[in-house]
């Protein structure tokens, strides 16, 4: 019997191994800015086409590569970052595998151009497919860059399985993010399609999270700092007033490594315990500095999985160092019964010193002068309202100027009993008006709208159900309706309708509404415009960092209206335009998403019947947006049979 275990070829061998290290775009894109990063480039540009579908270029100045290098780096497990197993243990590079280039190069079409410092020419390589077209000298400026162009050309199956572009690009700034939050030392750009989405300046930790989340995350930062044996902690966490419904915004750097620990994650969470609303997440950008032997990064090729020595010691200093840090900012509450928080100092005034009181005095005022003018008047004017009138005095038997009388005390003449003479000799107008020319309206007893249609014996109004479903009968039994699927197709088919065929009416707000955004949120936002028009948003202006809004939707309050865009833009750039057909649709899902009611919300019996209604006047009742049933009946057969032994 022949053997039948062969070894696989090579470029077999590195398609196969593609499918770990290279799932999508943005997994090229992290590989070659990584490696860029470790040829100690100061500067890096990133140019992507389509999503990086069509083209991911990655340039810097780093110390490049020599002829044979730059051959035997398409190499499988070719590497310079380690050479003997202990190196593992020792680690200070980000790559170390020696597998991604060789799997780069498998499925797609790879252009290399490189030069070292000391050489006058560079090498420019071209590989198709695992194999090397053509390798040539050329003039290239110093460092490398790396073409990569039509990923998947050979496996159409993946190719298909791709995301839309928002997704996938979206999927890219998170990579271009996480590395260029761990080196701030480094000038990074990142160009999409022709437009420069970022320029990156060299700058410290606090300015390069600016630069990338605007500028209105600067206020928001609360700074961390704990060095211990153990471990040495930097970095921010935000304000828990801004925290958000996503959780876009949490980075753990380990050793200027980005990571994902769902341990250290709890206690991020359990040091901002009690100081979160329900449903959002805490931001936080976190350096750990740990020796590189008491951590193993070796348990996934994307290498963001990692293991420590002291995993309960690492979270005890954690989250006490957090803690510390709102409480030493104010921003954790303390509980003092003897402090008075209006007698707190700012901090502006804390170093600025008292100025000393002047005194000014009117040396000319004398209170006792007799010829001053205003005197005199105000003298002559107590006296007359203080002396008896005439004709009081007549009637009491004295004479009117005999000698003036001087009331210690104005007293208010007595009027208790008689405030019927305020309306002395007033006659009401009605009295001298002739109404018998005019018709008046009687008051008529309106019936119900609906009466006679409804026969009130048989007819049960509809009830809510653990603010949750809504049970209303039929003829043939019960209807349970599921109150957020239902009001999310309503919305659903409105909002459709509005963007599709009417535009719908909009609210106009008294003061403009500012809202700011990362900078690819405002190029996504300006894509949506035109449609979100249609909906009822009226955009004022929107800038480089900042959209004004001046006017909303009828369904959206002005508190929500930073909710549900940013809903919108998490929504659009994660799974959910999977199940959607258009971006207008994709819209419309997303904002029925937002603004439907939510499970426990109490609704009144008119609301419970105007939804009842909606939803079975809608022209798919049965289905939410997302294709989950939104109602179920129940037949009086049925409930029957329940009952029966």
């Amino acid at each position: 019997m022949s053997n039948v275990i062969r070894l696989l070829p090579d470029h077999v061998a590195n398609q196969i191994a593609a499918g770990e290290v290279v799932q999508r775009p943005a997994s090229v894109v992290k590989e070659l800015v990584e490696n860029a990063v470790d040829a100690g480039a100061t500067e890096i540009k990133l140019v992507v086409k389509e999503a990086g579908k069509t083209l991911i270029q990655v340039i810097d100045n780093g110390k490049g590569m020599g002829e044979t290098d730059a051959r035997m780096a398409f190499e499988r497990h070719a590497t310079s970052k380690i050479s003997v197993a202990e190196d593992l243990f020792a680690l200070s590079t980000k790559g170390f595998r020696g597998e991604a280039l060789a799997s780069i190069a498998a499925i797609a079409h790879v252009e290399l151009k490189t030069r070292q410092v000391d050489d006058e020419l560079g090498t420019h390589l071209v590989i198709e497919g695992s194999k090397i077209t053509s390798q040539e000298v050329a003039v290239v400026p110093q460092g490398t860059s790396f073409a990569v162009k039509n990923l998947f050309f050979n496996i159409p199956a993946r190719r298909n399985f791709l995301k839309s572009n928002t997704v996938e690009f979206r999927h890219i700034i998170d990579e271009f993010e996480r590395i260029a939050l761990a080196h701030s030392g480094i000038h990074f750009i990142l160009i999409h399609n022709g437009s420069e989405m970022f320029n990156l300046p060299v700058s410290n930790f606090r300015q390069r999270i600016v630069n990338i989340f605007g500028a209105k995350t600067n206020e928001k930062l609360v700074p961390v700092q704990e060095i211990t044996e153990i471990i040495g902690i930097s970095g921010f966490v935000g304000k828990p007033e801004f925290a958000k419904r996503s959780r876009g915004e949490q980075f753990f750097f380990v050793n200027e490594r980005f990571i994902k620990s769902g341990y250290l994650h709890h206690a991020v969470l359990a040091a901002f315990e009690g100081l979160l609303k329900e449903g959002t997440h805490p931001s936080y950008f976190l350096y750990l500095t740990l020796p590189p032997n008491s951590i193993d990064i070796n348990i996934h090729p994307t290498k963001t999985e990692v293991k420590f020595d002291d995993e309960q010691a690492l979270y005890a200093i954690l989250r006490s160092a957090i803690k510390h840090s709102l409480g030493q900012f104010n921003v954790a509450p303390v509980l003092d019964f003897q402090r008075d928080a209006t007698m707190d100092t700012p901090y502006d005034f804390k170093e600025k010193k008292a100025p000393t009181p002047t005194i000014q005095v009117d040396t000319n005022f004398n209170p006792f002068r007799e010829d001053d003018s205003d005197t005199k008047k105000s003298r002559t004017a107590f006296e007359s309202r203080s002396a008896p009138s005439k004709s009081f005095a007549s009637s009491s038997g004295g004479s009117a100027f005999s000698k003036p009388v001087f009331s210690p005390s104005f007293e208010k003449p007595d009027t208790s009993g008689s405030w019927e003479t305020l309306y002395e000799g007033l006659k009401s107008s009605a009295d001298d008006l002739d109404l018998s020319g005019l018709n008046l309206e009687e008051d008529v007893k309106t019936s119900s709208l609906f009466e006679g249609l409804i026969d009130d014996k048989s007819y049960s109004r509809s009830f809510q159900l653990n603010k949750k479903y809504i049970i209303s009968p039929i003829k043939s039994g019960l209807v349970v309706i599921d109150q957020r699927r239902a009001h999310q197709r309503i919305l659903y088919e409105k909002f459709l309708s509005n963007i599709t065929v009417q535009q719908a009416t909009s609210q106009q707000l008294l003061f403009p509404l500012p809202l700011y955004y990362a900078p690819f949120e405002i190029e996504l936002l300006r894509e949506l415009e035109s449609a979100l028009k249609q909906t009822g948003f009226i955009f004022e202006s929107i800038d480089s960092d900042k959209v004004v809004i001046s006017g909303l939707p009828v369904h959206v309050a002005e508190s929500e209206a930073s909710i549900v865009l940013e809903d919108l833009l998490n929504d659009l750039q994660g799974e959910l335009p999977e199940v959607s057909f258009s971006q207008t649709d994709r819209i419309a899902k997303s904002l029925a998403l937002s603004l439907a009611v939510k499970s426990g919300s109490y609704l009144n019996d008119e609301e419970q019947e105007n939804m009842v209604n909606s939803l079975f006047a809608c022209k798919e009742p049965s289905v939410s947006p997302f294709l989950k049933p939104t109602f179920i009946t129940m037949r009086v057969e049925d409930i029957d049979k329940k009952f029966t032994l």
